[in-house]
């Protein structure tokens, strides 16, 4: 088979992330994918084709594609995340397969940052455990706006709609309290093939839409905040005495030549004087373009520091209360201190207050004075440098960040900006019913968040 790239360029990019529990097929299901789409290299097929014979396995282990690592083969896990490429007509997809291990999470929280769809799969013979339910609250807690359940390995349970319609069930009660905008479900058998590229003849009761028919016909929302100009200085470009550029990423929104802006947090306000893109001079530009701005007046403005219009200004705060993934041996605890990374902006910062801990199976907030690994809370988050934020739900850009471990420079945690300190905290966002400040789930939270 041979990659197909007739239709590679000027088509829409979607950004697919798988998930689930150790062994519920995630490589094998994106292997068969690729497969079926005939979207491998002739290489790569006889390199996992001679390493099945290898093994006396009796057909081509299509898992191979993805676990790249020498710890996955061996293992026959997949560790780090994975990313594979997909040309289908009209659309361009990427394709991250991230770990099932719990140790691994962390690489999960990296594989589905920006994403546009999450691919959650459950083990027909198991069900929905609680790895899935980590899954899917990190899916909800990450705003990805659509969340495919995939039963997979529905040949092995003799394909009975009995059993996909019990985990359909149960997965709706769970993820009723998370803030999901679009959940689906889907049989199939990524082994045998059905109902990826092609039907097949097992499943005929479910009428929905194959794999592929649902990545190709998938209305996609923009993932970039079009109204708040957001503009993250990276670096200042003077290649000689005569131009003084200020070169970075639109984040969210867009700019022209003119446009009045503001400088934070200095709060200097000037214009926009050119805007070069691709080493040339445009009138305008839009998120996710990386451009060079000159300014009409000289001012100081350095990494770190942001652009943005009058009319609709980013939080410049030092204190906020963030939802913090804790992906490091060492515990959270508070009154750490940790290097903040939010947007190109790095500075220290302390774990003022652990608010509470999420606990997956109920999704009820608990006290806590301490996050351990892989675990998620609500941590009152004081930075020595103000930061430009806003929250996640707002703007996941500049409502996002990660922490750092200041010996070792290590990437320990990452976390969502949930509320501005600028009144009373409402609760967050990951929760439909909390979202809107009633329920169970709101008044647990209220209680450990007042």
């Amino acid at each position: 088979m041979v990659f197909d790239n007739k239709n590679f360029k000027q088509t829409e990019l979607l950004r697919l992330t798988t998930a689930g529990s150790v062994d519920d097929g995630k490589s094998t299901l994106i292997g068969r994918l690729l497969f079926d789409c005939q979207a491998i290299y002739e290489d790569q097929l006889s390199s996992i084709v001679k390493i099945s014979q290898q093994r006396g396995l009796a057909e081509v282990d299509l898992s191979l594609l993805t676990d790249g690592l020498a710890a996955e083969r061996e293992q026959l896990i997949t560790i780090d995340v994975a990313y594979r490429y997909l040309s289908i007509p009209g659309r361009r997809i990427i394709i991250a397969d991230v770990p099932g291990h719990e140790q691994y999470t962390r690489n999960m929280v990296t594989g589905a940052a920006g994403a546009d769809v999450a691919l959650i799969l459950i083990d027909a013979r198991h069900g929905l455990l609680t790895q899935s339910k980590r899954h899917l609250s990190i899916a909800s807690l990450l705003g990805i706006p659509h969340i495919l359940i995939v039963v997979n390995k529905m040949d092995v349970v003799g394909y009975s709609q009995q059993v996909f319609e019990k985990i359909k069930k149960d997965i709706i009660d769970f993820s009723g309290r998370l803030n999901i905008q679009d959940l689906r479900f889907m049989p199939l058998s990524a082994l045998k093939g059905d109902m990826l590229v092609k039907r097949g003849k097992n499943l005929n009761w479910h009428q929905g839409e194959t794999l592929l028919e649902y990545l190709q016909n998938l209305q996609l929302a923009d993932r970039h905040n079009s109204t708040d100009l957001r503009f993250p200085v990276q670096l200042v470009v003077r290649p000689d005495q005569s131009f003084r550029g200020y070169a970075g990423k639109i984040e969210s929104g867009s700019i022209k030549k003119g446009d009045e802006i503001i400088i934070l947090p200095s709060r200097q306000q000037t214009k926009i004087n050119s805007i070069f893109s691709a080493g040339r001079e445009v009138e305008e530009a839009t998120a996710p373009e990386s451009v060079i701005l000159t300014l009409a007046d000289k001012i100081d403005v350095s990494r770190g520091d942001m652009i943005a219009k009058k009319e609709s200004l980013p939080s410049t705060v030092n204190v906020f209360e963030a939802i913090v993934c804790w992906f490091f041996e060492q515990p959270l605890k508070e009154g750490q201190s940790y290097f903040i990374k939010q947007t190109t902006k790095t500075t220290r910062c302390f774990a003022e207050k652990i608010n509470y801990r999420l606990d997956i199976n109920n999704l009820s907030g608990g006290p806590a004075r301490q996050l351990s690994f892989n675990e998620i809370g609500g941590v009152k988050i004081k930075t020595i440098e103000p930061l430009m934020v806003d929250p996640y739900a707002r703007n996941r850009q500049t409502g996002s960040f990660i922490l750092i471990d200041e010996l070792t420079n290590q990437t320990v945690g990452a976390g969502l900006v949930a509320e501005i300190l600028s009144g009373k905290l409402s609760a967050s966002p990951i929760f439909a019913k909390a979202h809107f400040g009633f329920g169970k789930i709101a008044n647990l939270l209220k209680r450990f968040l007042s």
